[in-house]
């Protein structure tokens, strides 16, 4: 019997998951959404194939995955996320042989085969990654790209507001709101909320005595 953890918060990745998942004979579906039940599940089942969403999952940064993966070493990892940076994704690969990474922009047959690699414990790499990871490094970014909005938005992150919250009050739709994220996370080279409000607050951006109230 396969274990399959699928570590994600989105009910519609999740389907689309599950469907997939259900092609692979002797598949055993588990479901998790935060990092202590992801925990608990590898516990009982070490030698699980979790795939994870790391940008909306609780895992605050490259350490502390590399720490989980430690950890669970019988585990394999697919990371299955909207957007990833280069810098992240190279140092996660170059540190863990048992890391595979998706874009969810992926077409199905490359979602399928990760997964099967995965269970053969190999590594997979989609095209685009692969395409991201030999092409020149970024250069660093200082923040200084940031618009005045992506600012503002920024600020709101780190202060725990969600998309939604954002939206609401800016009076803008969710779309909108989420493009903006995008671009930031990108300008900053980040991959989630805590990465991003640490930068914020080294930038600046928020004062550490009004994050801390």
């Amino acid at each position: 019997m396969i274990n399959i953890c699928l570590a994600d918060r989105q009910d519609i990745t999740r389907a689309g998951l599950m469907y997939v998942c259900q092609t692979i004979e002797d598949a055993r579906l588990k479901y998790t959404e935060d990092k202590a039940s992801l925990i608990e599940q590898l516990k009982k089942y070490p030698d699980s194939v979790v795939l994870l969403d790391y940008t909306l999952f609780d895992i605050n940064d490259a350490e502390e995955l590399l720490i989980l993966c430690q950890r669970f070493a019988q585990a394999r990892w697919v990371l299955f996320s909207e957007d990833l940076s280069q810098d992240f994704v190279r140092r996660i690969v170059a540190s863990w042989s048992q890391i595979s990474v998706l874009l969810k922009e992926s077409p199905l047959h490359e979602i399928s085969q990760a997964i099967r690699y995965a269970i053969a414990r190999q590594r997979y790499i989609c095209q685009r990654m692969t395409e991201l990871l030999l092409a020149p490094a970024a250069a660093p970014d200082d923040g200084a790209r940031l618009t005045n909005t992506e600012r503002e938005i920024l600020k709101d992150i780190a202060m725990g507001m969600t998309t939604r919250e954002i939206a609401e009050k800016r009076f803008s739709s969710f779309h909108t709101v989420n493009t903006h994220r995008k671009n930031i996370f990108r300008k900053i080279s980040v991959n989630n909320v805590h990465e991003a409000t640490r930068y914020a607050l080294r930038a600046g951006l928020v004062d550490s005595a009004e994050y801390y109230i």
